[in-house]
């Protein structure tokens, strides 16, 4: 008989355990070599962001604006400040807005389903860096996805369920 082999399942396989040095990508100096990041996905609607933060030192601390999304300060990629404060959420419910820097690639959805994707990936890589922050963010509701989706359009009707005016005659 053939020895058979216990497949994993897709939940044991996704454990975000993902922490790198920038040496595993690719590092072109020392100085990047030693900087840790810890990585995070979120997902919101159609938005999807991938974050990474690294510890750093109150001058290069996310509070002075050193926290850039695509390439661009968060505060100039979300200009309102209600955007900005949803991107700030899981470091001011931590008091660890001095502590912590990173970079954001997001793609896809609104301006509003990516900052509130940036902030799940953010609190996501935030409780990878430690375990003890996992209490406070999922009180605050920020490592539960929002399921909601935009519901299709279906054939013989004007939108998602908006039928065509009836008459009677």
């Amino acid at each position: 008989m053939p020895a058979t082999t216990k497949r994993k399942s897709k939940k044991q396989e996704e454990v975000p355990t993902k922490v790198g040095t920038p040496t595993e990508v690719g590092a072109k100096s020392s100085k990047e070599a030693a900087k840790i990041y810890f990585e995070g996905i979120g997902r919101r609607k159609r938005a999807i962001a991938r974050v990474r933060i690294l510890t750093a030192g109150p001058a290069d601390s996310m509070e002075t604006g050193n926290f850039s999304v695509n390439g661009r300060s968060y505060k100039e990629y979300f200009p309102t400040l209600n955007l900005q404060r949803i991107v700030e959420d899981p470091f001011s419910k931590l008091k660890s807005l001095n502590r912590f820097t990173g970079t954001v690639r997001v793609s896809g959805g609104g301006i509003n389903a990516q900052a509130e994707a940036v902030r799940m990936g953010t609190s996501r890589a935030l409780v990878i860096f430690d375990m003890n922050f996992r209490k406070k963010l999922k009180k605050s509701g920020f490592l539960k996805r929002d399921p909601r989706e935009v519901e299709r359009k279906k054939f013989g009707l004007k939108k998602a369920r908006r039928a065509p005016q009836w008459s009677k005659r």
